[in-house]
């Protein structure tokens, strides 16, 4: 008698920033096609945004605090181990944009020196001790590493601040340099570059962008995700040090 099919490994993806917006669209898109998503918040798990497994697989963590997210990785690793220590998909999302007192961008003149720390710290530094930290996971599964970036990484934007866009564009330029490295053992790395989306946390005044966005329109957390989504599967095998703009053409 010949011997049973091997039933297919279960895929798995390590999310930041998952609570609202771009993140939680990205869970629920993973999660509808079968991912285990563990999912990393600076935020308790949430029963507003149900998933299966959620409450098990969410692990609260500050990324600004590099033994916090030392500690994360570690309790990363563990929990993979119940998949073969394998890892599909690494999505770097989490990011933070300080404004002043009065909600106003902070510029090059005005940020603090010790928000500049917290921001890299965040949204330049966490995505690459991730990855480092889960390489091996990485390795084994055949991963993708996808780094969200923004617009405001190519030009000044009218409410991202400085600290936040500088270290986007640090983001972009690393995803380029993680690519070249972590391509011949096999794990791809790519990063893309939202616009103006509609979610919750957008800034008063962005309506008035739409028209200097060719598709006349705000973008959807859904079409973000799918991006995503498209870069972590093997629709896109031979993409790697890729920046996708999924902006409505605002970029142009």
């Amino acid at each position: 008698m010949s011997a049973e099919p091997s039933q297919p490994t279960r895929r798995t993806l390590v999310l930041t920033g998952a609570s609202r917006g771009i993140g939680h669209a990205t869970v629920k898109r993973f999660s509808a096609a079968g991912w285990r998503v563990i999912t990393c918040s600076r935020h308790p798990f949430s029963d507003r945004c149900p998933w299966p497994m959620g409450p098990e697989d969410h692990i609260q963590v500050d990324l600004s605090d590099p033994e916090n997210l030392g500690n994360a990785v570690a309790e990363i690793r563990g929990r993979l181990e119940v998949d073969g220590g394998r890892l599909d998909a690494l999505v770097n999302n989490a990011g933070i944009s300080p404004k002043d007192e009065s909600g106003q961008r902070l510029d090059s003149i005005l940020t603090p020196m010790h928000q500049w720390r917290t921001v890299f710290q965040v949204n330049f530094f966490a995505p690459i001790m991730l990855a480092r930290g889960l390489f091996a996971e990485l390795k084994r599964g055949g991963g993708s590493v996808v780094n969200v970036t923004s617009i405001a990484g190519m030009r000044v934007h009218p409410f991202a601040g400085t600290a936040y866009a500088t270290s986007k564009a640090a983001l972009a330029s690393l995803t380029r340099e993680m690519a070249a490295d972590f391509g011949p053992h096999g794990i791809r790395v790519n990063a893309i570059a939202p616009g103006e989306i509609d979610t919750a946390i957008l800034s008063p005044g962005t309506d008035k962008m739409i028209k200097d966005i060719p598709l006349r329109r705000l973008g959807q957390p859904d079409e973000v995700a799918d991006t995503i989504y498209y870069l972590c599967t093997s629709a896109s095998s031979y993409v790697t040090g890729a920046e996708i703009h999924v902006n409505g053409g605002q970029h142009v």
